[in-house]
């Protein structure tokens, strides 16, 4: 029996409600047996620094623990140089022969979808599906609408990682943003508590 995953990638800085509402909802709604969560390593559309990636996988698998469908990948931590999808497709297919393949992307992923690195190519190999918020219309160009795409539909939730940052620099709790257990490593590794992120031990 062929293997459907999900492949849900992200910076993840940190992980919260959010993402995991998206997860669950693709279990739910899509024809999958796992989700992959798939850090970045070095994310080629950021402009910032981002938190060292040792934190950022611990935070993942604290907020995924529990859940046997979810997986944590770490083949773009393990790999030097920028994080580009179709790199980890292409490595994860390679590893893996014979998975069904599901990318699961934002609104905003898709509208910007056209300005990823050889997206055709990445279409091509891996299914797609698009996270939709009610009264949310996400338009991509022409190009990319011709793709066949899955929808998953999401609850109301307004939460980014920036503004969970934000928070935690302000002092203020995000208890009701990220789960408990990702909360409490953000309290004991003094994550985001100034503009610069701590240094790779």
């Amino acid at each position: 029996m062929t293997l459907r995953a999900g492949l849900f990638g992200g910076t993840f800085d940190p992980v919260h409600d959010a993402h995991l509402a998206l997860a669950r909802c693709a279990l739910e709604t899509l024809p999958l047996d796992q989700v992959w969560w798939v850090p970045a390593g070095r994310p080629w559309q950021k402009d910032r620094v981002v938190t060292p990636a040792h934190h950022r996988e611990a935070m993942v698998r604290l907020a995924i623990a529990g859940e046997p469908r979810f997986v944590l990948e770490r083949c773009e931590l393990e790999r030097e140089g920028p994080s580009y999808t179709l790199d980890t497709v292409r490595a994860l297919q390679a590893a893996r022969p014979g998975v069904a393949m599901t990318l699961i992307i934002g609104a905003d992923q898709y509208v910007t979808l056209h300005s990823w690195q050889h997206w055709r190519e990445l279409l091509s190999r891996v299914g797609l599906a698009v996270a939709s918020r009610p009264g949310v219309v996400a338009t991509p160009r022409p190009e990319v609408q011709r793709h066949a795409h899955r929808v998953v539909p999401l609850p109301m939730l307004e939460i980014s990682s920036t503004d969970i940052r934000q928070r935690v620099a302000r002092g203020q709790p995000v208890d009701d943003l990220v789960p408990p257990q990702v909360a409490r490593y953000i309290a004991r590794e003094g994550l985001y508590r100034t503009a610069a992120p701590p240094t790779e031990s």
